[in-house]
């Protein structure tokens, strides 16, 4: 953890002074943009195109390293567009924003203890709290605490004062600095996005909305043993303030988790898919954040208590209509039937899908059967890369390299514009589906995804 004297003793909120750190960056990269643009005016296409981007990704590292000297929500937002705005982001603007992740730098103390007082009042002292925290964000930070009365163990996630009522000001002033700097070409899809990225940081905010959907989910999971939500504990939430059960356990990619039997790695990688499965499938609604640090897993001892996979954060629950369910209900059971013509048929009853040439639907079908290789068997699919399932219908994610292939697929069929701006909700189910291949790839699980789908067919 930061040192003391690392740690922000306050948030810059106020409007005018963001304002102006803002536009002044904003200005000063713009200006620098058009000067190398000018630069490179009777240079060759290939230099031209060379010191382009080397200029974007330099203007875009200082943009975002102003950025993150004012914390809040604007920082939020920034990640946000770097995890969906690959479709209309240039890469090195991408890239640079990625960087925000690891930004993010504690907020000291006393500033958390009188967002605490505000909060909680005389309830806090209830509790004893650790000063240092446990996590850092771009919106909140969590503390651990214990309650004096039981000595239950709880976890306060504490959002920093003055970010909820900055999202819309901030909102804007991102979006008037991507203008400023004239790096982004300011489209209908990048309007539409944008849009939706406001909406998903006023969820994020709501932790009454959070408290509600995590509750929801443990009540879905109670009677799975594989499966800890932590508790809400609601006597000490409020807005700004989100109280629950501390629950341990292991990063995902901790070395620790590679140490376990085969078998008990396996199991964790069918948990983890299939709850992404029963989003879709049974509930219609999605945890569509697939961040790492929104799952541990809590060990057991190989015997008689097995391996649990701890659920963490519920603040980015999506919820999806019937028309869009449908359709991702039905690409998922025509890759587990491997069949091509099922495919273009389940691209139908949505809109992007809709408007879309039939000419263009077999190359996207063949990026969504590979997408889906993992629901396939032998029997029904010959591309399967030899070795990469077993007798048992087992997917070695490892092996495979399944994300890797599904992008040079993709990659071939972009010439489409139709490829360019997927619907945003398909990035929401895509992402999820991403976090999970990713998980078992970590963990090198090999794990039957044909079997999860089953009762749904």
């Amino acid at each position: 953890m930061s040192d003391q004297n690392d740690k922000l003793k306050q948030l810059k909120t106020s409007s005018m002074d963001r304002r102006l750190s803002i536009a002044r960056a904003s200005l000063l990269a713009g200006t620098r943009w058009a000067a190398s643009s000018a630069s490179s005016i009777f240079s060759s296409d290939a230099e031209k195109e060379k010191k382009r981007k080397k200029a974007m990704k330099e203007q875009a590292e200082y943009l975002v390293s102003e950025i993150g000297k004012l914390k809040g929500s604007i920082v939020k937002i920034g990640q946000m567009m770097a995890l969906y705005g690959e479709h209309f982001l240039p890469e090195e603007i991408t890239q640079a924003l990625n960087t925000l992740n690891n930004q993010t730098v504690a907020l000291a103390w006393p500033a958390i203890k009188e967002q605490l007082v505000s909060q909680l009042g005389s309830k806090l002292n209830d509790l004893t709290i650790d000063r240092e925290p446990i996590g850092t964000a771009s919106l909140a930070q969590v503390h651990r605490a214990i309650r004096k009365s039981d000595g239950l163990e709880l976890v306060l996630k504490i959002q920093y004062p003055g970010v909820a009522d900055a999202i819309d000001s901030d909102m804007s002033l991102f979006k008037n600095m991507l203008k400023l700097t004239r790096m982004v070409p300011q489209t209908r899809e990048f309007d539409q996005w944008f849009d939706e990225v406001r909406d998903m940081m006023h969820r994020e905010v709501n932790y009454r909305i959070e408290a509600e959907t995590t509750r929801r989910f443990a009540e879905r999971l109670k009677g799975d043993a594989r499966y800890i939500v932590p508790q809400i504990i609601d006597e000490y939430c409020t807005g700004q303030v989100l109280c629950m059960t501390f629950e341990r356990g292991v990063p995902i990619n901790s070395p620790v988790m590679l140490s376990l039997p085969q078998e008990r790695r396996n199991l964790l990688g069918e948990a983890s898919i299939e709850i992404a499965i029963r989003e879709i499938f049974e509930w219609g609604e999605m945890q569509t954040d697939p961040n790492f640090g929104n799952y541990l897993v809590r060990l057991g001892n190989g015997e008689n208590i097995q391996d649990k996979i701890v659920l963490l954060d519920f603040g980015a629950i999506r919820q999806f209509d019937a028309s869009l369910l449908t359709v991702a209900c039905n690409l998922m059971i025509a890759g587990y039937e491997h069949n091509a013509e099922k495919m273009v048929h389940a691209m139908t009853g949505y809109e992007f899908f809709d408007h879309m040439p039939l000419s263009i639907k077999p190359d996207m079908a063949k990026v969504f059967l590979l997408a889906t290789e993992s629901f396939s068997t032998p029997e029904n699919n010959p591309e399967l890369p030899p070795g990469v399932m077993d007798d048992q219908n087992r997917y070695d994610w490892k092996k495979s390299q399944l994300h890797s292939r599904v992008i040079q697929r993709a990659s071939k069929s972009m010439a489409s514009r139709y490829f360019s701006i997927p619907p945003k909700e398909f990035m929401f189910i895509s992402r999820k589906f991403i976090g999970a291949y990713t998980f078992m790839t970590v963990i090198e699980a090999k794990t039957n995804v044909r079997k999860m789908l089953q009762p749904f067919l």
